[in-house]
């Protein structure tokens, strides 16, 4: 039987038509993922183009006015303080240091000019690194961060994100890159409240953004991604691991040489860890400077990007702080070692140690130059330590001498040094050593005598531990500093530098004070009997002053003291008054000893010079009161100059001889140490400059019994004055017309020898022999 062939049953075309099906069903599958695909860019492309015309303006980058904070300047251009939320430095692109744009570009962007907002080529490669890798990638563009940090909040969502790509297209259509890249180098946050690089460099490394070097720029350009997580101060490891990858990055991509990336790797970079420094310690002036323009331009003071020039120099400041510090550390050696801070337990493990360490040393700060160590093994004569940086270090000899006692056996549990004790520790010439933070505290300005043109203010040891100003602030017994302006006053009642008066006992009733009996004493008890008024200030003789301000009446001297800027509320009209017992601020003292070193003129002690905006426009200028203003004179010029004479004679022959050392004739002085010594002073001046020193206790406390001006607050104002006199010119003073010199001693040419007073507590009992011998060393404490 013959079987035909049918067309559609043929052996060939069976095969034929299974392909066909599949590639129909494979081509309605590949139709249906397009024909999606298209719904959802059209879909997609519509919403673009509803949200695109939506966006936000661009004004606030077009016209781009940024929070600029308030700046302190010293007097030479030294920026000594910055306020306000945003801690900014606005710096063009032109400015910027080409190794920081590249290291920037290294790490963040490397495509920036090549991309047009959004870097496709590095989604992918971002996408990639994610799926085959345990760490994530970003792949957003420095035009996306600005978008970002201008118009959008970091929120991760897939909104934010196709916002974040249509603002960068917008961006990029209407500024060029470098204006972009500006923006990001003024915008981005870095830590430590700094806004923008050049900000950073100098928080970070107290410099200015042109100064840096590859090292650092790697260090800086490390914070965008993470500024708590990569900042240098609080996680220096990290934050290095970082940098020594940028360097890298750099290096691949061409950015610097091989010999560049080998010197910046090994380089160790010095951080500051207290980012308010600024490379000079004037911590107490730019608080005081940021009050006052508050007082003027309140809330405007921290955004307006206010620059105020204060009177200050670096030179003058920077001796002050080092003359204080080594003041009060002196104070300290002489009265033993406290103790350590604290103690903590070192875990076995040295990472658990480590981390442990850290953890407690970020809770005792350094002081500067003194820093907090942990103990990790002490003998007597040998003592290992930790710092915060991970160092260790060794304590011998000498280094140990203030601890000896805290190093025995026999130490008191809380005074002992052992392993786990948190110390002190200073380096000086390679050499460490134990110390410790001071209890008491201290004060240091000075002034031009001129104007009040403040040169120097400390106000304190620490401004970082004690915010509050002592110089300004400080309410405190002048002591004996306060008696010239009693001897000043007699002056106009006819006394003279040679009026004898009795150094004896006297006494006051009840009625005479107004109150209790007084029965006044030289602080020795011993009393050398009649001597010139000259020699009373000289030897800082409490009888004298009070058989003067007794003779004058103390109302009259209340009121005369009022001329030198004294308030009289601070300082009641009461015999007592003439051993100072009333108050003053260092700052009033210092303008008040301004008028014997100017012949006579009231000046006021002031440390703003001028403020300006921005731009640099002039928005208020000073104009001190001055010498030799008539308007401003407050005492007569002869009077003035007959008071200097007597206060040289303190600083030649009574208790400011230590002065002396700076060999020069044209030094007055006095020292002034109160009632149980509480509080030392010394204030005095040469013609153009005068200075104040103070030390105490802020709750007033005795600060041992042979601790006197002389030897507290002198050697302060000495240190300071050795740098801040060098290469300045002795000035001698010419004797004023209607002063007279007879038999070696001033006097009004109206009340020469032989009229006024003569003589006072002459007729009371005369000291005998042994009550006129005496003890040097307490006779300085007045």
């Amino acid at each position: 039987m013959t079987r035909s062939n049918s067309p559609g049953n043929t052996p060939d075309e069976a095969p034929k038509r299974r392909p066909s099906l599949l590639l129909r069903v494979a081509l309605g599958i590949v139709g249906g993922v397009v024909g999606l695909v298209l719904i959802g860019v059209l879909l997609l492309g519509f919403a673009l183009s509803m949200a695109y015309p939506n966006l936000p303006s661009l004004e606030a980058i077009t016209d781009y006015r940024p929070k600029i904070p308030l700046r302190i300047y010293s007097a030479d251009n030294v920026l000594i303080g910055e306020f306000g939320e945003e801690r900014r430095n606005l710096v063009h692109i032109k400015d910027v240091p080409d190794i920081m744009k590249k290291a920037v570009l290294a790490i963040e962007d490397d495509r920036f000019y090549d991309h047009g907002g959004v870097d496709y080529l590095g989604i992918l490669r971002a996408a990639v690194h994610n799926l085959t890798s345990r760490s994530k990638q970003g792949a957003s563009t420095i035009t996306q961060q600005v978008a970002r940090n201008f118009f959008l909040s970091s929120e991760q969502t897939l909104k934010r994100k196709i916002y974040e790509a249509l603002l960068a297209w917008k961006i990029e259509q209407n500024l060029t890159k470098d204006q972009i890249l500006e923006l990001y180098m003024n915008q981005i946050y870095l830590g430590q409240r700094a806004y923008g690089f050049s900000s950073a460099a100098q928080i970070y490394f107290g410099k200015k953004l042109s100064d840096i070097t590859i090292a650092e720029a790697a260090m800086l350009a490390g914070l965008p991604k993470a500024p708590s997580a990569y900042n240098p101060v609080a996680n220096p490891k990290r934050a290095r691991a970082r940098q020594q990858y940028i360097l890298e990055r750099m290096f691949q991509l061409g950015y610097i040489t091989e010999a560049d990336y080998q010197t910046a790797k090994d380089q160790v970079l010095k951080i500051k860890t207290d980012s308010s420094e600024f490379g000079i310690h004037a911590e107490y002036v730019a608080e005081m400077t940021r009050q006052l323009v508050y007082e003027q331009f309140k809330e405007e003071t921290y955004t307006r990007g206010l620059n105020v020039y204060t009177t200050i120099t670096k030179a003058d400041q920077d001796a002050a702080y080092l003359a204080l510090r080594h003041g009060v550390l002196d104070y300290e050696k002489r009265h033993g070692y406290r103790g350590p801070e604290g103690y903590m337990e070192i875990p076995n493990s040295k990472e658990e140690a480590d981390n442990a360490i850290e953890v407690e040393l970020a809770e005792h700060p350094d002081s500067d130059d003194i820093v907090a160590a942990v103990v990790l093994d002490a003998t007597p004569k040998n003592v290992t330590a930790v710092l915060s940086s991970g160092e260790e270090i060794t304590i011998t000899g000498a280094g140990l001498k203030m601890a000896t006692s805290a190093l025995t056996d026999k130490a008191p549990p809380n005074r002992r040094i052992k392993r786990g004790a948190i110390i002190r520790v200073t380096q000086e010439n390679k050499e460490w050593s134990i110390t410790q933070m001071p209890e008491v505290e201290s004060a240091f300005v000075a002034a031009n005598t001129d104007d009040g043109a403040i040169r120097a203010l400390v106000g304190g040891f620490d401004f970082n531990r004690n915010k509050f100003n002592h110089v300004t602030q400080a309410w405190r017994q002048p002591g004996s500093s306060f008696k010239p302006f009693i001897y000043s006053a007699s002056l106009e009642k006819g006394l003279s530098p040679s009026t004898i008066i009795n150094d004896a006992p006297i006494s006051f009733d009840a009625g005479q004070t107004g109150g209790q009996a007084w029965e006044p004493k030289n602080y020795d008890g011993k009393y050398e009997g009649p001597m010139t008024m000259r020699k009373g200030l000289t030897k800082s003789k409490n009888m004298i002053s009070i058989r003067i301000l007794h003779k004058i009446g103390a109302k009259y001297g209340q009121e005369y003291t009022t001329r030198f800027g004294f308030d009289a509320e601070k300082n009641p009209p009461y015999l007592t008054l003439a051993l100072g017992a009333g108050a003053v601020t260092p700052l009033q003292l210092a303008g008040a000893y301004s008028v014997f070193a100017n012949g006579g003129y009231k000046i006021s002690p002031y440390v703003i010079s001028k403020v300006t905006d921005s731009t640099g426009r002039v928005l208020s200028q000073v104009t001190p009161d001055k010498a030799g203003e008539e308007s401003n004179r407050v005492i007569d010029e002869r009077n003035a100059f007959i008071m200097d004479s007597m206060l040289k004679d303190v600083v030649k022959f009574g208790t400011a001889t230590r002065a002396l050392v700076l060999k020069r004739p044209d030094i007055a002085g006095k020292t002034g140490t109160t009632n149980d010594s509480v509080d030392a002073w010394f204030a005095g001046y040469t013609p153009k400059m005068v200075g104040v020193a103070w030390i105490g206790f802020d709750q007033p406390k005795n600060l041992g019994n042979r601790e006197t001006g002389g030897g507290l607050a002198l050697p302060i104002w000495i240190n300071y004055m050795q740098k801040a006199l060098k290469d300045v010119p002795v000035e001698e003073r010419a004797v004023p017309e209607g002063v007279i010199q007879v038999n070696g001693d001033y006097f009004y040419a109206e009340n020469p020898p032989g009229t006024g007073v003569h003589s006072l507590g002459l007729g009371d009992r005369q000291p005998t022999e042994e009550e006129k011998s005496k003890d040097e060393v307490k006779n300085e404490l007045f």
